[in-house]
């Protein structure tokens, strides 16, 4: 049986992930627009510097730090901000990014994995309109940039008290 086009995308998301230097968890993501790959990125060291695979050690780790915080800590750039420098912006317009992440640890899928705050900011900004994002070898999460991320502005909740 022929793999469905989207999981297609997903699993070269999953090899590019591979190339990722983080010791936690790897992401790969893959930027598609017309049936067509843009770009493609992963999680490592900006160029010229060590990675964490290189150095052996993860600050974030020492540091006890939780998923989904101090990213400004880190080390690495993300793997969706890596696909889109790699990218013209005019052929990120409207287009889809696939993303997958895996545990360092044991190779399983990260469980709700999701964007940080940072890198939906640039895929905003960079006019992607759908994010995949891989929950298992079948199953997968679309995600509407405009209705998800932009009308649904989590970076206002507990703003605005009255």
């Amino acid at each position: 049986m022929r793999r469905n086009k989207t999981n297609y995308y997903l699993d070269i998301a999953e090899t590019v992930s591979a190339r990722g230097t983080c010791l936690r968890r790897n992401y790969g993501a893959i930027i598609v627009k017309n049936d067509e790959i843009i770009s493609t990125g992963y999680v490592g060291a900006p160029r010229g510097r060590a990675n964490c695979c290189d150095i052996g050690r993860c600050i974030r780790q020492e540091l006890n730090i939780p998923r989904g915080e101090r990213y400004e800590v880190c080390r690495s750039v993300h793997a969706e901000a890596n696909a889109i420098i790699s990218a013209p912006r005019h052929e990120m317009i409207g287009a889809t990014m696939y993303l997958c992440g895996k545990e360092v640890s044991d190779g399983s899928y990260i469980k709700n994995s999701n964007s940080c705050s940072m890198c939906k900011r640039m895929i905003i900004n960079a006019g992607i309109k759908t994010v995949v994002i891989r929950d298992s070898k079948e199953e997968f999460r679309t995600i509407d940039v405009e209705k998800e991320w932009i009308e649904n502005d989590e970076s206002l909740d507990g703003i605005f008290t009255y």
